[in-house]
C-alpha cells in the first residue's frame, strides 16, 4: 500500500519493479502451496509498464475446478501481502478456456499481454 514518511504527510507510491517483483512471488508461493492453482498471473497497467500512482494489480488464477462461485472464490486467496490494492479473478479451467474460446478485448489482454506463471508439467 501506499506509503506517508515519518517526516512527510505525502503518500509515496510502491515503484512499478517492486510490484512486478511482489506479484511474481505471490503466484509462485500459490502454486507451491495451493495444488488446484494451475496458472496465475497479472494483467492490466502493470503487465504492460503503463502503471501510475493509484494503479492497482490486477490477478488472474486459474484452478483445475472449484465449487465455489465465481464471486466467492477470489475470498479463499491473500493478497494482503501486495503492496498495492488488488482486483482478482479467479477461473476454473473450463471457464478460462470458454472466456479465451469466445475472444474480444479482454480475451486479447490475457493471451497477449498478461504475465503468467505456471505449474511445471
Amino acid at each position: 500500500m501506499p506509503v506517508r514518511s515519518l517526516r512527510s504527510s505525502v503518500l509515496r507510491w510502491p515503484d512499478g519493479g517492486a510490484v512486478r517483483e511482489a506479484a511474481r512471488r505471490w503466484a509462485l508461493d500459490l502454486l507451491a502451496v495451493r495444488p488446484e492453482v494451475q496458472r496465475a498471473g497479472y494483467f492490466g497497467s502493470y503487465a504492460t509498464g503503463r502503471e501510475g500512482v493509484g494503479s492497482d494489480l490486477d490477478l488472474v488464477v486459474v484452478l483445475d475446478a472449484s465449487g465455489e462461485t465465481f464471486e466467492r472464490r477470489g475470498l479463499l486467496f491473500d493478497c494482503s501481502t501486495l503492496p498495492v490494492p488488488c482486483d482478482l479473478l479467479v477461473y476454473t479451467r473450463d471457464e478460462f478456456a470458454a472466456l479465451l474460446s469466445r475472444g474480444g478485448r479482454f480475451a486479447e489482454e490475457l493471451t497477449s499481454r498478461a504475465v503468467w506463471f505456471a505449474r511445471p508439467l
